[in-house]
């Protein structure tokens, strides 16, 4: 304990001795700024005066109001009998009379003159000669002490002594020069001031004094050195006050250094800590004084790494320390400095010509003291991820410093304008501590017992992984709410933010919470921690609706997105499969009902977001229940339920929001709907057709067939609901059906489920076989959809479902004709027979003149086109198949009968055409 208190007392020796100097400089300060003020106001009034003031007596402009102020206002300062006082007044006495004579430069030139760029000879004399100067000073100290110990012509003491009175000359010389200054020099040489340079000089010359005296010459103790070395880097940073940031900046590496230049084979680290936060505030005060940012990022950065650097080289970690010191630095951050002097709303932006969102957002990160703001979240969490990564003994359990820095840092985010990066590095470093400490299996007991040290044992159990993150998660929602209390009708875009902050990462916590450490089968402390969060996230929705202002809109919905999250949380800790996916349909559903009380935007997409989570576990687990739970009885089994109640749900949610304002929201419900619907159907049919079981077997023909007619009839159905109840939902996905069916057949039932390939048996029965269900039926099915459609849809689309129809039809003839002449088994291996050649040419025919009627009576030039088709086909078929494979009656009643059928179409064309007009 005597380091800290010899330190503290040089500390407070210190404060007290600068505290004098400090007001002096301000008073001197405030004075100069005022003077400068003073000459740009009577120079403006002397301006205007001699171009618009009357003349008085002796050609002299009578004086502006501006004027009479300016003077009233320089004579208050007469009474300051200081000499810098007395100095900065006769300069500005000087200037005011250069600005009152008759002749002075037109007010549009004053105001509009830009700077002089510094010339040539003012960079090599002015600035470059001072850095240089300076560097040779302190050179010429280190040569001179190097020349001494090789030529033996002094003593060490004598040596360092000399250093040490040659430091002091120096930095005595800057602060005699500063005084005697030319006012103008500050303002133009302000990073080339000949009073810094000097007892920057001096200030590296006593560090190397007071090192040289305890690691070379061992003329002084551990403690000595580090309070010496500590007096000289606060003086640094208190002369800083006046000479400027790069001074400031030297001191803080020297207070930083410091303990690194100082070993100890027994370190006290509560010493170093407290040293380096000392060090820390007075960076910040003198920060605050001069409003520095860059020195001020600095020294948070060397504090968080000093942290970082301890508790990973460390065998054994005493956490509070390091802990104190990062909450400390967090905490004069809000209050010291930047605190509340960069805490500034954002201007109001033009709601004409609203932000892109992504400008909005990188405006929202980069907002002024962005180097503290950033480094300060570094600082801070990567400490506290250091705590989890560790392989020391620690003598707190690590969730204890990571939630209090975590904690902290979010406070720090909420209560500041310019606290985004805080909030967010809060927000994540949360999330991760929560999840880290179980998926590192990290063993703290173990690694106490292995150290051999003497701590404290740590905590068995997930007890504090599990009060750690849902305490991070009370702490997220809790600064959430305060920001949208306090600040969110200023600060719309950050209020955006912490709205999603809190609504997302509390439930991920809680997620990750119950994932990693709670009871799978029912953990009732993660539910009721669920709907706690979700009745707070509906609470707040309610009050920022009460507040009745715009800027709370998108805050508001998204805490019921939040709110969603919790509950299902809740939902999944106590239920399991058939009533996990109900009830989470039942609550959408209740969002959804919430529409008849609030008109508030994210209501219906809540329903959406329930329906797109029920088919992420369909698809995750078909079954719902699971394989070897699933019934065998059709239809009547858990599928009916777990399809069928989530699908009705969103039925009527679409109905109920069918004059609901936000077509976006209805439309994706009634196409999630209309999806769920014919899921429900389709995988009944599923489990019926494969005996009670569900796998992911490929399909028989008559199954296939079962989902192309579905496909089919939804199609017809969405038409229909199109027509009664105009959607684009509706309209287009009648279309995407017809399509995905056509898919379907081209694929399915044409080349991977046909028996003519598979050798599949299709009945005994000559007409009521797979053939009527796989190809027939889907013919029939096309063409009265395509019927249904004319007028009402596109006619290439009618024409692609006619097409379609008669390739179906014409598939169903071709292979009802194999099947007379074969038998059940109509596989491509049995070969063909003489008079099956000649009856494909027959039935061919036959189908392109049905065509060329039905094209005919419906006025449908796709059927007529098909019918060409097929009578093509014919005719290629007779000319190369069947006269090389037919012989004797057969081959000549081919060509016989296709002339006929020929010359017969003809003439119907003929007809035709000239019966009606030319399409």
């Amino acid at each position: 304990m005597e380091i800290p208190l010899l330190f503290l007392a040089f500390v407070v020796a210190f404060i007290y001795t600068v505290a004098a100097s400090i007001r002096n400089s301000r008073r001197i300060k405030s004075l100069e700024r005022d003077i400068r003020e003073l000459k740009m106001l009577m120079a403006r009034g002397a301006t205007v005066a001699a171009g618009t003031a009357p003349v008085v007596a002796g050609g002299q402009a009578a004086p502006s109001v501006q004027e009479a102020e300016a003077v009233e206002d320089a004579s208050a300062f007469q009474a300051d009998d200081t000499p810098e006082a007395v100095d900065t007044q006769a300069t500005a006495e000087e200037d005011t009379g250069a600005a009152d004579s008759p002749i002075s430069a037109p007010a549009e030139d004053t105001v509009a003159a830009p700077p002089p760029k510094e010339s040539f000879e003012s960079l090599l004399g002015a600035r470059w000669a001072v850095w240089a100067g300076g560097l040779a000073l302190a050179l010429g100290g280190i040569f001179l002490v190097k020349y001494s110990i090789e030529a033996g012509l002094l003593s060490p003491a004598v040596r360092l002594a000399l250093a040490a009175l040659f430091g002091l000359l120096l930095g005595g010389a800057g602060e005699a020069i500063r005084r005697k200054a030319v006012p103008g020099i500050a303002a133009t040489y302000a990073n080339a001031m000949i009073p810094g340079v000097l007892t920057a000089a001096g200030a590296l010359t006593l560090f190397g004094v007071v090192y040289a005296a305890y690691g070379i010459y061992d003329y002084i103790g551990p403690a000595s050195a580090f309070v010496l070395l500590g007096v000289v880097a606060f003086a640094t940073i208190g002369l800083s006050l006046l000479h400027g940031q790069a001074l400031a900046g030297l001191g803080l590496l020297g207070s930083m250094l410091t303990p690194a230049l100082i070993s100890s084979t027994t370190p006290n680290i509560w010493a170093l800590f407290i040293f380096l936060t000392v060090s820390w505030m007075a960076t910040a005060a003198a920060a605050r004084r001069q409003s520095w940012t860059v020195v001020a990022a600095l020294a948070t950065a060397g504090l968080g790494l000093w942290a970082l650097g301890y508790i990973l080289a460390s065998n054994s970690v005493d956490a509070n320390p390091p802990t104190l010191a990062l909450l400390a630095m967090i905490a004069g951050t809000i209050w010291l400095w930047p605190g509340k002097h960069l805490d500034n709303p954002p201007a109001p932006r033009d709601d004409a010509q609203p932000e892109r969102r992504a400008l909005r957002a990188l405006r929202l990160l980069t907002r002024p003291s962005l180097a503290i703001n950033l480094v300060v979240s570094l600082a801070a969490v990567l400490p506290a991820m250091a705590f989890l990564f560790s392989s020391a003994a620690i003598n707190l359990h690590p969730a204890i410093p990571v939630a209090a820095i975590l904690a902290a840092l979010a406070a720090l985010g909420a209560a500041r304008h310019y606290g985004a990066w805080p909030a967010i590095f809060a927000a994540l470093g949360a999330q991760a501590a929560a999840s880290l400490m179980a998926r590192h299996g990290i063993d703290f007991i173990g690694l106490i017992e292995n150290t051999g040290v003497s701590l404290p044992p740590a905590q068995t159990g997930y007890t504090a992984e599990i009060a750690t993150a849902l305490l991070l998660g009370a702490v997220l929602i809790l600064c959430g709410f305060s920001f949208l209390k306090r600040s969110g009708k200023k600060d719309p875009d950050f209020a955006i933010l912490w709205a999603g902050i809190a609504a997302l990462f509390p439930v991920w916590l809680g997620t990750a919470s119950f994932v990693e450490y709670g009871n799978l089968g029912r953990d009732w402390l993660h539910a009721a921690y669920g709907i706690a969060l979700g009745a707070i996230m509906i609470g707040g929705a309610e009050w920022l609706h009460r507040q009745g202002d715009a800027a709370y809109r998108t805050p508001l919905n998204v805490l019921l997105v939040g709110s969603f999250a919790a509950f299902t949380l809740s939902l999944h800790t106590l239920t399991q499969g058939l009533a996990t996916t109900v009830l989470l349909s039942v609550l959408g559903f209740a969002y959804v009902w919430a529409t008849r009380y609030r008109n508030w935007d994210a209501l219906p997409w809540i329903m959406a977001i329930a329906s797109v989570g029920v088919l992420g576990r369909i698809a995750w687990e078909p079954t719902i229940v699971g394989p070897q739970n699933l019934g065998t009885t059709p239809v009547f089994n858990a599928l009916l339920p777990g399809y069928g109640i989530p699908a009705l749900l969103a039925v009527a949610s679409a109905w109920l929001l069918r004059d609901w304002p936000g077509f976006r929201a209805r439309n994706f419900l009634q196409a999630i709907a209309s999806l769920m619907a014919l899921l429900a159907v389709a995988i009944l049919i599923r489990h019926a057709m494969n005996g009670g079981t569900l796998d992911d077997s490929i399909p028989t023909l008559g199954e296939q067939s079962i989902y192309t007619l579905l496909t089919i009839g939804f199609s017809g159905v969405l038409m229909t609901l199109d027509l009664k109840s105009p959607s684009p939902v509706f309209r287009y996905g009648s279309m995407v059906a017809g399509i995905i069916a056509i898919l379907n057949v081209l694929s399915m039932h044409f080349v991977t489920l046909n028996p003519y390939i598979t050798g599949e048996n299709i009945g005994r029965l000559p007409f009521l076989n797979l053939l009527l269900i796989g190809y027939l039926l889907p013919a029939l099915a096309y063409g009265g959809l395509a019927y249904y459609a004319r007028g009402r849809r596109p006619a290439g689309y009618v024409s692609i479902l006619s097409v379609a129809g008669a390739a179906l039809g014409f598939a169903w003839a071709t292979l009802s004709v194999r099947r007379f002449w074969q038998g059940e088994n109509i596989a491509a291996w049995k070969g063909f027979m003489q008079g099956e050649t000649y009856s494909y040419s027959v039935v061919w025919l036959l189908i392109g003149v049905l065509l060329l009627v039905l094209g005919s009576r419906f006025n449908a030039r796709s059927l007529r086109i098909a019918s060409a088709a097929f009578v093509l086909i014919s005719v290629a078929k007779a000319f190369l198949i069947d006269m090389s494979n037919l012989e004797g009656v057969l081959r000549a009643l081919s060509f016989i009968g296709l002339g006929v059928v020929l010359i017969g179409i003809g003439l119907f064309y003929q007809k035709i055409l000239t019966r009606k007009p030319q399409e």
